[in-house]
């Protein structure tokens, strides 16, 4: 099952795919949120679905995609998860999970222009495999315990202004994670049954041009090992995104410019769709 939000910014309507029809989520929840994903909805949607209790969105194709989960209460991010990144960051592959943290109001829709923050030169793309959490987990048994507490998988965008990040962090990255915009997301989450994300590819292109092209079965830590070693440090609760780590192809490496106005970036990862996010000054 595939589900989205449509609309203006602030107003998106919760929709679930079926093929490429659009059905209106808001007879049976407000939004794709944390309340919406803990009940295990696909039951309860599917059964809407059958009873003709969802009414079609006719003209959805026409309609702003905003980002398929409503704000999280937190997005946790894992650093140097593709051993070519985080070779091409100049660094040896981690032997702890490496974890940091983004602001949950960087996320916009997959294709909001993405503004060049004020005073950036080293605004870097990312394109991850996002996971979105549907039952909270806390101090889980065994890695094995962990794919069960996932509602389902999105593309994200780990925007990063490589200053602020390193030169300027102070030791911490979060500073050059949070910009306004930072996080697009989207346009579905798919649930775990939608795609095989354990061995996903996923790639990015700037002004057309190749640059990313990996798969998720090249992660160090595994998207279960990081929800499980996630849980005994932290409370995971529901709607929690977890962005799982970029592989190499990024401007960091120096091979290719930072982005500026002008450009567009695009993003793909199998199964989950297309992002495209127009770059334009601030």
């Amino acid at each position: 099952m595939k589900f989205s939000r449509l609309g203006p910014v602030g107003a998106e309507m919760p929709v679930v795919w079926d093929g490429e029809r659009a059905y209106d989520l808001r007879p049976i929840t407000d939004d794709i949120d944390g309340a919406f994903l803990e009940r295990g909805p696909a039951d309860a949607v599917r059964r809407a679905l059958d009873e003709g209790r969802l009414p079609l969105v006719p003209d959805a194709a026409a309609l702003r995609v905003g980002a398929p989960i409503a704000r999280p209460s937190a997005v946790y991010c894992i650093g140097m998860n593709y051993a070519a990144h985080a070779a091409e960051s100049g660094s040896a592959p981690p032997e702890n999970m490496v974890m940091f943290m983004k602001s949950p109001n960087t996320i916009v829709g997959p294709d909001d222009a993405l503004a060049i923050p004020k005073g950036s030169t080293k605004t870097d793309w990312e394109v991850e495999l996002g996971v979105v959490i549907g039952a909270r987990a806390s101090y889980l048994e065994s890695v094995l315990d962990a794919r069960g507490h996932i509602a389902g998988f999105v593309i994200a965008n780990d925007l990063s202004e490589r200053d602020w990040q390193l030169a300027v962090s102070g030791g911490q990255w979060s500073k050059g994670k949070s910009a306004p915009g930072f996080c697009p997301l989207g346009p579905v989450l798919a649930t775990p049954d939608e795609v095989r994300a354990d061995d996903l590819r996923l790639r990015s292109w700037v002004n057309g041009e190749p640059r990313q092209d990996s798969r998720t079965a090249d992660l160090i830590f595994g998207i279960d090992r990081i929800v499980w070693e996630l849980s005994q440090y932290l409370v995971l609760e529901p709607g929690d995104l977890i962005l799982t780590g970029t592989p190499e192809g990024v401007a960091l490496s120096g091979r290719f410019p930072y982005l500026a106005a002008g450009d567009v970036v695009e993003l793909e990862i199998e199964g989950l769709g297309r992002q495209r996010q127009n770059v334009i000054a601030r």
